[in-house]
């Protein structure tokens, strides 16, 4: 019987970054269907923001985290796809990644390919599989084709960099928009065709313009309140609204009577962890973004580093916006 501890970030409230308590937690062996795994990065992201907050409201106390990547420590029985020693990543429910080492559910953890290295396997698997879904799997009628134009708000973030390029990988033709001009040109430099600095431009008027008022096809948002209303003019008849986030707080409730005026469009409000509730979506996805990734198509850009102590001030530079691309917590 295992008797090790660790290090773990929890909260037993909800509120601000003041509330990430550093603690040390017992950690026992895997049943059936878990595995421990030693982690040697940990990935950060808004999720764990809102659930901190009590946006997403948490059964306290709670340990946070999402996704991580390190290495198998001890398989649990029926456990076939891992093996230990194994180098594994994932995103998965339930949270608890802020740690040094954990026992958690096998399903969502994948093996990490030899090529990818920790820190961007911690960095990669929450925000590359929502990037995987979104474009592969939240398909407008008629599908999405090279050529296409497609809105996505939040380019220059952990998700939108890695959607950027891999749109363009697509033949999409990507309009990303941020708040600044230096996160614009990173969007740009990331494979979006155009680049939109809502801070200073009307984008609804700009996505007008680029595409000779036709609009978008698709427009992804994480972005919540402050882009909805905008967005959903943004899109050409039949076209696909995809809300994934509230960055900047949550969306008003709307009557759905809008949507037919505005050309029959759809909405639909999505959740990575809909679409890895088997070993084999979660896999097959994974197998995507694992082969965009080896292959060069997309490179994971790790901006910004904390130790696990100083995850709090991750926090605060999370909401505060000055973060682009993705931020790993180093242990």
């Amino acid at each position: 019987m295992s008797d090790q501890t660790s290090r773990a970030i929890c909260i037993d409230q909800h509120g601000g970054p003041e509330q990430l308590k550093l603690v040390q937690v017992p950690v026992g062996d895997p049943g059936p269907g878990e595995i421990r795994i030693r982690h040697r990065a940990v990935g950060l992201n808004f999720i764990d923001v809102y659930q901190r907050s009590g946006l997403y409201p948490m059964q306290l106390p709670v340990q946070l985290g999402m996704e991580a990547a390190g290495v198998v420590e001890a398989v649990g029985a029926g456990v076939t796809h891992l093996r230990v020693g194994d180098r594994a990543a994932y995103a998965s429910q339930p949270p608890g990644s802020y740690c040094d080492l954990r026992v958690m559910p096998a399903k969502c953890v994948c093996r990490l390919p030899a090529d990818i290295d920790f820190v961007t396997g911690a960095a990669m698997m929450l925000k590359g599989l929502t990037a995987q879904y979104l474009l592969r799997r939240c398909q407008p009628q008629g599908g999405l084709n090279a050529g296409d134009f497609v809105l996505f708000h939040a380019a220059a973030g952990g998700v939108g960099l890695i959607a950027s390029q891999w749109a363009k990988a697509l033949g999409l033709r990507l309009i990303g928009t941020a708040g600044s001009d230096q996160k614009c040109a990173l969007a740009l430099a990331n494979g979006a065709e155009f680049a939109i600095n809502y801070a200073k431009e009307d984008f609804l008027a700009r996505v007008k313009d680029i595409t000779a008022g036709k609009g978008v096809k698709v427009v992804y948002d994480s972005v919540g309140k402050d882009t909805w209303d905008k967005s959903l003019d943004c899109l050409s008849p039949f076209g696909l609204m995809v809300s994934f986030g509230n960055a900047s707080g949550p969306v008003a409730p709307f009557a759905p009577g809008i949507l037919g005026p505005k050309g029959s469009i759809y909405v639909t409000r999505q959740t990575l962890f809909s679409h890895i509730t088997t070993r084999e979506s979660t896999q097959a996805m994974a197998d995507e973004l694992f082969a965009v990734v080896s292959s060069g198509q997309v490179k994971v850009h790790i901006a910004q580093r904390y130790k696990l102590e100083d995850v709090q001030q991750a926090h605060r530079d999370l909401e505060a916006r000055k973060t682009t691309g993705c931020t790993v917590l180093t242990l």
